[in-house]
């Protein structure tokens, strides 16, 4: 969740959907813990996003406000950030535990439809004011699994349009955007799966 010799966190490594799944599945031991840190990220989504644009910080401190960077500055919505709205939106479609995820959705997918489905930045300010960069496939690719659960409809499926008819990334982009890409397909076409365990551990 946080690196010891950095203090907070970052909400882009907060994954509830599998630790719902070690909480179901895993070590009898362990089974409570990671229930309940499953339940604390899903609380830790709707502290860290913003109210309006549905944006995360990189980096923000445990009660959700954004961590101060380097330059003195608060973190801004950046490259590890884009994959905030898929982890909340794969937890929600995988166990459909916490229906504020449909709004986080909704709400990020609005705001970035609104700057330009095919132009939009890939580092915002959380109150939605754009760093120029450039537009990124890894965050066309992790926004649009937001669809999963945003509200059907224009916005949703454009989302989904925009992802199907961008190309896989090349060049210096390949590892990141790719791997968000790849991930992103998977969990929109349903192969990124549950594999229930079948028996019981014997630990």
């Amino acid at each position: 969740m946080a690196e010891t010799s950095i203090p907070g966190t970052d909400a882009s490594y907060h994954l509830p959907a599998f630790y719902e799944l070690w909480g179901r599945w895993g070590p009898a031991e362990d089974r409570a813990f990671w229930l309940r840190a499953a339940d604390v990220s899903r609380d830790f989504f709707d502290k860290v996003s913003d109210p309006k644009t549905g944006l995360a910080p990189d980096r923000s401190e445990f009660d959700g406000t954004p961590a101060m960077g380097w330059d003195s500055k608060p973190s801004t919505f950046a490259y590890y950030s884009w994959r905030t709205a898929s982890n909340w939106s794969v937890d929600y479609s995988w166990w459909g535990k916490d229906a504020r995820a449909k709004t986080r959705s909704d709400r990020i997918q609005a705001f970035l439809y609104g700057q330009g489905i095919s132009t939009f930045a890939d580092r915002y300010t959380l109150d939605g004011q754009p760093l120029p960069d450039r537009h990124s496939t890894g965050m066309v690719a992790a926004t649009a699994v937001g669809s999963l659960t945003a509200t059907p409809g224009e916005v949703s499926d454009a989302f989904l349009k925009e992802l199907w008819n961008t190309p896989a990334p090349a060049g210096e982009q390949r590892y990141f955007d790719g791997l968000v890409y790849l991930m992103s397909l998977m969990h929109l076409s349903g192969e990124f799966r549950i594999i229930e365990a079948t028996t019981e551990r014997k630990d």
